[in-house]
């Protein structure tokens, strides 16, 4: 355990109990591979109406067999070590594919809420040097290929792509199921994934290994944008060294490195810090993940009851869905052991709901993007009351303290603060951006959240607020300034205000 002393508000490492790991996302996934290779990795069920294309169960050996494919199929397109690859889908397995492919090939994946539309997309495409996308045809009522078709130009190859608003950008790919009649048209069109994995047949295995052996864990592998604490998008960069290790003391922490075959669904979306961390945190605990392409209640109940799974990831409103959905009672789930929930507090009265009707325990992590993800846990055993009043204790080997935000002293055990952390959670920075980096992290590694806390005696950290206004709306951050500049581009709106009001559904909703 870590230690407070002097009866102030900061947390002293704890280095005992697991080491952390000196590797990377490429070499993990080998090393599980090699280990487990008959073992389920991946298992999208559940979707009946695709008429079994999305019936996929990948066990370790195909799973590494098909992300080496992908991986030399990025190669063939020229992508040299570093470069960026954005990803605009829902939770698709290509998605999966790309998550460790990318991290074999030395590339940076670049992560886009898939709700985007063409101004937000076009910002994190220029903003973060992207250059290939890989994307949905259509998200929801939103037509992704034609937003693509009106900012590139096309190139002599269908895929290939120049733009004069997107200099970086060099190729699109479609995944997924592609609109009808797109492969039959004789015009230029994105290339399919199907087509960019078959042209990884000219690159050498040796190839792949040779890119892979280059890689190394301090190297940046993911850029996830979040607007943070200052109201505008920034690329925070995160190494393999972070990932892995933030997902290794979570997994810790939650009792969850047995080895054993455990089953994990996750209903977040991956473009998130938490959707992406999961699916690959699954891998590093050796574990069978069940994503949803995305949240839908019932069948995220259908999910966990038909493939017994164990754990869950669920911000608090997916949770009140499922509870409250009309056939819970025939889904009811019988060997969920831990429901983990963040993102947004969680009522003690849906927390006892969980634990009678689902039989889970209930973990609550506190983190943010530039901390990759959670930073604290509640211990397996912790009482209702202490996980509706707390976030937990902070992860092994991070120190934490919580500091006055005027003078950046350590405020006692009790007193409101800004709670800072240091270690290998830490981003690497914000792409292109080192004075922002420099206002987030300070010279000594402190990274500076921006959120209030308080500190107890035994280490449970209690988030009060935020040093700016920010609204949490169903674990999403939303920023009100964002909002209001784009209410008042309409040409009938002179003015806007938006600001956060209390939600018994979403925990606080914009008015």
């Amino acid at each position: 355990m870590g230690m407070i002393k002097d009866g102030l508000s900061y947390w002293q490492a704890d280095t005992g109990g697991i080491d952390l790991l000196d590797t990377t996302l490429g070499d993990l996934l080998d090393s599980r591979a090699d280990e487990i290779p008959g073992r389920e990795a991946v298992v999208y069920s559940c979707y009946p109406e695709f008429g079994g294309a999305l019936d996929i169960r990948w066990n370790y050996a195909e799973y590494r067999a098909r992300v080496d494919a992908v991986a030399r199929g990025l190669m063939a397109l020229g992508l040299q070590k570093g470069d960026h690859i954005a990803v605009w889908a829902a939770n698709l397995p290509e998605w999966l594919l790309l998550e460790f492919a990318t991290a074999k090939a030395g590339l940076v994946l670049v992560t886009v809420n898939p709700v985007y539309r063409a101004a937000e997309l076009e910002y994190v495409l220029k903003q973060g040097d992207v250059k290939a996308l890989f994307f949905m045809a259509q998200v929801r009522d939103h037509n992704c290929l034609a937003t693509v078709r009106s900012m590139v130009a096309p190139g002599e190859k269908n895929g290939e792509v120049s733009s004069e608003r997107l200099p970086a950008l060099r190729y699109v790919c479609l995944m997924g199921m592609p609109p009808r009649g797109l492969l039959e048209q004789k015009e230029w069109r994105p290339s399919m994934f199907g087509e960019m994995v078959a042209g990884g047949a000219a690159m050498s295995k040796e190839a792949l290994r040779e890119r892979q052996a280059s890689v190394r864990p301090s190297d940046p592998t993911w850029i996830l944008y979040t607007s943070g604490t200052t109201g505008f998008p920034k690329g925070a960069m995160l190494t393999h060294y972070n990932i892995i290790n933030d997902l290794l003391m979570g997994l810790y922490r939650s009792d969850a490195l047995d080895g054993k075959d455990t089953r994990y669904c996750i209903p977040l979306p991956f473009f998130h810090i938490a959707g992406a961390g999961i699916a690959a945190g699954a891998i590093v605990g050796k574990m069978t993940l069940h994503p949803l392409l995305a949240f839908d209640p019932l069948k995220t109940l259908q999910v966990i009851k038909q493939e017994n799974c164990e754990y869950i990831f669920a911000v608090p409103t997916m949770l009140i869905a499922m509870l409250q959905h009309p056939e819970f009672e025939q889904y009811k789930p019988t060997t969920l052991k831990v429901v983990l929930s963040g993102g947004a507090p969680v009522p003690v009265a849906v927390m006892e709901q969980v634990k009678e009707r689902m039989n889970a325990d209930v973990a609550i992590t506190f983190g943010q993007t530039e901390s990759t993800g959670g930073v604290t846990y509640t211990p397996p055993g912790d009482s209702f009351e202490r996980k509706s009043a707390t976030v937990g204790i902070p992860h092994p080997h991070l120190d934490v303290k919580i500091i006055n935000p005027a003078t950046g002293e350590v405020v006692p055990c009790g007193e409101r603060g800004e709670f800072c952390c240091r270690g290998f959670a830490v981003m690497a920075g914000y792409y292109n951006m080192p004075d922002k980096t420099a206002q987030t992290i300070d010279a000594d590694g402190w990274l500076h959240t921006g959120d209030l806390a308080t500190m107890d005696e035994q280490g449970y950290v209690n988030i009060v607020g935020r040093l700016k206004e920010m609204v949490i709306r169903g674990g999403e951050n939303i920023f009100p300034r964002e909002v209001e500049d784009l209410l008042i581009r309409h040409p009938k709106i002179a003015d806007a205000q938006v600001l956060g009001v209390p939600d018994a559904f979403f925990g606080e909703e914009l008015l």
